[in-house]
């Protein structure tokens, strides 16, 4: 069976900016995809970013110097309670992951991330909110 790919006009996913490889690292996965690629360092400009621009997922980076990952989610959360979130996490704690599964959040993958698993995790996720399947393998 041949998942259905419904069209969008464009496909956005919206990642924390990082000081390490992590943005050209996603960025590979990305473009032969056609899928646009969006910066933020802060939370602020997160929800700037999301109120003018369609996003169909967040990778939000649980140990960026200038916002805390979980406090962005949770302020993500509070107007646009349905996007989908992604956690990166340097350490995966027991308390991490019930912060994460209280905020609903899709998946947490630990860093370095494996970009396998991050396509995996993609996979998922477009496959569940949006029968699309850009990120498949």
């Amino acid at each position: 069976m041949v998942a259905r790919r419904p069209q969008f006009d464009e496909v956005n996913v919206l990642i924390s900016e990082a000081d390490w490889a992590w943005p050209d690292a996603v960025r590979r996965i990305f473009q032969p995809r056609g899928v646009n690629l969006l910066m933020a360092e802060s939370v602020d400009q997160f929800i700037t970013i999301i109120e003018r621009k369609r996003i169909h997922t967040t990778i939000v980076d649980m140990d960026s110097e200038k916002s805390n990952g979980l406090a962005t989610i949770k302020i993500i959360r509070m107007e646009y309670p349905l996007l989908p979130c992604i956690l990166l996490a340097s350490e995966a704690t027991q308390d991490i992951l019930c912060k994460a599964l209280e905020l609903d959040v899709f998946g947490v993958i630990d860093k370095p991330v494996d970009m396998a698993v991050l396509q995996q995790v993609l996979n998922r996720l477009f496959q569940k909110k949006y029968n699309n399947d850009v990120f498949a393998l």
